[in-house]
């Protein structure tokens, strides 16, 4: 199973649950020394004590650099190197933009985006001398706009942008670099989402396919795992979000906006009247913390 990662030593950010907890299980399964960095000690410790002792887990919020540096660079310390990274830590907010406070929505972007960067940055010495792969986890929302997740939508938009400059740049070092893009997954966020907002299961029933599907998460990460053994460019989960990328010009285009307006006029005032329900009772739809794409795609 997947023994082409055997003796690979991978690092995983939002490793306490959700897609990056299984792809350090399949990694493992395959051969592969795996340092967990999250911010749930309890999990990440459970998961490391139950993969054996070819995994590590570090403490570490991508938010704060000094700290990812220094998880980073003993997971370096502790597997002898660095071959593979899955930058996958990621958060959403479920908000339209005038309902959203500012400071929800910087924690978005400094999670998904700064933290992305973060992350490549202290990991690219490690991967220079490996000569290694990364995997960022963008999003189908990277090239697909969906109201009321607008500044997920901002930050997995510019996770792609990030990653792509990133590709040209480290690419005469020798270290390659890969997108994945998830839609759908079968994770806390979207499960909590779903039981806290009726109005959102409606939105998701109305998209069109493959945006009204969910892929396990067992899916997904064996597409990861696949992908970093065959240091892949390019991840769609399922296949079929390659074709909204592909399609994204005439999907945002004047030709489909008399659609979209009319679906986001029948989505948007349910989705407020429920969030801002939620607000008054003290239980505001924020992001989850660390829910690991998590995906809130479409």
């Amino acid at each position: 199973m997947h023994r082409r990662l055997a003796g690979r030593r991978l690092v995983v950010t939002g490793a306490a649950r959700g897609i990056g907890s299984e792809v350090a299980r399949r990694a493992v399964a395959g051969g592969a020394h795996v340092s967990l960095i999250g911010l749930e000690p309890d999990r990440l410790r459970s998961l490391a004590d139950d993969l054996g002792p070819t995994a590590f887990w570090r403490e570490a919020d991508v938010r704060d650099g000094a700290a990812l540096q220094s998880a980073i660079d003993a997971s370096a310390e502790a597997m002898g190197g660095i071959d593979r990274v899955v930058a996958n830590a990621g958060i959403a907010a479920f908000e339209t933009v005038r309902q959203a406070d500012e400071a929800s929505f910087e924690r978005v972007l400094d999670t998904n985006v700064t933290g992305a960067f973060r992350t490549l940055k202290y990991a690219t010495p490690h991967l220079e001398r490996s000569q290694g792969h990364v995997l960022v986890v963008a999003s189908a929302l990277s090239f697909l706009p969906l109201a009321s997740l607008a500044s997920y939508c901002a930050s997995k938009a510019a996770v792609e942008m990030l990653t792509l400059t990133y590709r040209q740049e480290v690419a005469h070092l020798g270290i390659t670099v890969g997108l994945v893009h998830p839609s759908w997954i079968d994770t806390d966020l979207v499960r909590d989402a779903e039981g806290e907002l009726s109005s959102f299961q409606d939105l998701r029933r109305r998209l069109p396919y493959p945006g009204n599907v969910t892929t396990s998460v067992d899916e997904a990460s064996a597409a990861i795992v696949n992908a970093l053994r065959r240091r892949r460019g390019r991840v769609y989960i399922p296949r079929a979000v390659s074709g909204v990328n592909w399609a994204k010009a005439i999907l945002n285009s004047p030709l489909m906006w008399p659609w979209t307006k009319r679906f986001a006029a029948k989505s948007v005032p349910p989705l407020e009247r429920e969030a801002e329900a939620l607000e008054r009772r003290g239980q505001p739809m924020r992001d989850p913390g660390e829910s690991v794409e998590e995906a809130a795609d479409a």
